[in-house]
C-alpha cells in the first residue's frame, strides 16, 4: 500500500510472494548429515546439472531471464538495477549504452570465463545494472570501504553504493549486501573445475584489476553481510523463477542460509540437517501498518515475536531508520516525523521470523 500526505509518502513492500521458499521435497537429500568438504561436494552435485542459456541469442537468453527474475513489482515493463534500486525499462536492453546491462556479480575476469555458457551466463549470479555503475564496480572485490567514494549512475542518481579510493574494492547498497554474498557463495559451490568449468573459490585477499585468478573476496565481509542482511522475499522469488522456469537449479544459501556457516563460518565441521536451519516467517496477513496517509507516526500491529527489528530504506536502498523492539507489545509505534518527503521501504525481522512488506 502507499501512504500519502503533503509531508510524506511511504510505500510499504507487501510482496505477494512472501511465502515459504518452496524448496522441493528431497532436493537437498544428498547433503544431509554431511560436513565441510563432503557437504560442499554434495551441494555441488545437487545444483550442477542445470539448463544453461546463451548470453545473447534469438532464443531465450540472459536478457530474457533477467526481465523475469528482476521485474519491478510496481511496473511490469521494468527491471530493478541491483546496486541502485532504480527501475528502468526492460525491453530496451542495452540500447547503445542508453539502457541497462548485465552485471556479473562474480566478476567474469575472476576466473576469466567471460560470457561463455556456464559460469558466464548463470542467472543466479547475474543482475541488471546500468553500464556506468558496471564500469565503476569493474572486477573489484566486495568489502566495506574505508576511503569511500559514492557511486552515481549514468543518469546522475546517487546509488547508495561505494568504491574504495585506496583499495580495489566495492561496497554495494545495504539492501543487497546479503544478496551479493549469497550469489558469490552459490558460485563457489556450483563451479568446482569439472567439465571445463572454472574452479571458483572465496578468499580474504583483494587482487588487482589485472589478476585473473579464479577467486573472489572478501570472505569475512561476505559472511558479515550474509548475517546482517538476511534472505528476503525478492531473493526467494528470484530463486523460484530460476528453478521453475529456466535453469532448474536453486541457490542453497537462499533456501538454507546457515549452510554458509557450515562451509565457511561458525559451524565448520558440524553436520548439516535442513531441519536445523528452517526459520518461521511472519504471516503477511497478521501484520498491519497504519494509518494511511501518514505524516508523523505509523503503527505496527501483529508482531508475533519479541526483539523484532524494523528498518526503513529509501528507494535507493539507503538505511534511514532502525528501531529495535525488545518487549512484545500489541501495537508498536514508529516515529517518521524526521523523514523527508519521498517513497520508502520497510523491512521487519527478528531472530526467528521475518517479513518484507511492499
Amino acid at each position: 500500500m502507499r501512504l500519502k500526505s503533503k509531508y510524506l509518502t511511504i510505500q510499504f513492500l507487501f510482496f505477494s510472494f512472501v511465502i515459504f521458499a518452496q524448496v522441493p521435497s528431497g532436493y537437498y537429500a544428498l547433503a544431509e548429515n554431511l560436513a565441510t568438504e563432503n557437504l560442499k561436494e554434495a551441494l555441488h552435485e545437487t545444483i550442477r546439472n542445470h539448463v544453461q542459456f546463451s548470453y545473447t541469442s534469438s532464443n531465450t537468453d540472459v536478457w530474457d531471464i533477467l526481465k523475469e527474475t528482476d521485474r519491478d513489482p510496481n511496473n511490469a515493463d521494468n527491471v530493478i538495477l541491483i546496486y541502485s534500486g532504480i527501475s528502468v525499462n526492460a525491453a530496451q536492453e542495452y540500447n547503445s549504452a542508453n539502457g541497462w546491462t548485465r552485471e556479473h556479480v562474480w566478476a567474469k575476469s575472476r576466473g576469466d570465463f567471460g560470457t561463455a555458457i556456464g559460469a558466464g551466463t548463470d542467472a543466479h549470479a547475474l543482475r541488471p545494472l546500468d553500464n556506468t555503475t558496471n564500469s565503476k564496480r569493474s572486477n573489484r572485490a566486495f568489502n566495506n570501504c574505508t576511503d569511500c567514494e559514492a557511486i552515481t549512475d549514468k543518469w546522475g542518481n546517487t546509488t547508495g553504493s561505494y568504491k574504495d579510493s585506496n583499495e580495489w574494492s566495492f561496497e554495494p547498497r545495504d539492501a543487497v549486501k546479503g544478496d551479493v554474498a549469497r550469489m558469490l557463495f552459490y558460485m563457489a559451490v556450483r563451479y568446482e573445475g569439472f567439465a571445463g568449468d572454472p574452479d571458483l573459490e572465496l578468499t580474504e585477499n583483494i587482487f588487482s584489476n589485472t589478476d585473473k585468478t579464479p577467486v573472489h573476496g572478501v570472505l569475512s565481509t561476505l559472511l558479515e553481510w550474509h548475517r546482517t542482511d538476511p534472505v528476503d522475499a525478492w531473493e526467494e522469488n528470484r530463486n523460484n523463477i530460476i528453478y521453475n522456469s529456466f535453469q532448474g537449479n536453486r541457490n542453497p544459501f537462499i533456501d538454507f542460509p546457515d549452510l554458509a556457516e557450515h562451509l565457511w563460518g561458525t559451524a565448520i565441521g558440524a553436520s548439516w540437517t535442513p531441519q536445523s536451519l528452517g526459520t518461521q516467517k511472519y504471516k503477511a496477513r497478521s501484520v498491519s501498518i497504519y494509518p494511511n496517509p501518514a505524516s508523523t507516526v505509523i503503527y505496527v500491529k501483529g508482531l508475533a515475536y519479541a526483539a523484532s527489528k524494523i528498518k526503513i530504506y529509501t528507494m535507493t536502498g539507503r538505511l534511514v531508520s532502525t528501531v529495535n523492539y525488545r518487549e512484545l507489545e500489541a501495537v508498536q509505534q514508529l516515529d517518521i516525523s524526521k523523514l523527508a518527503t519521498g517513497i520508502y521501504f520497510i523491512k521487519i525481522d527478528s531472530a526467528v521470523a521475518k517479513l518484507i512488506k511492499k
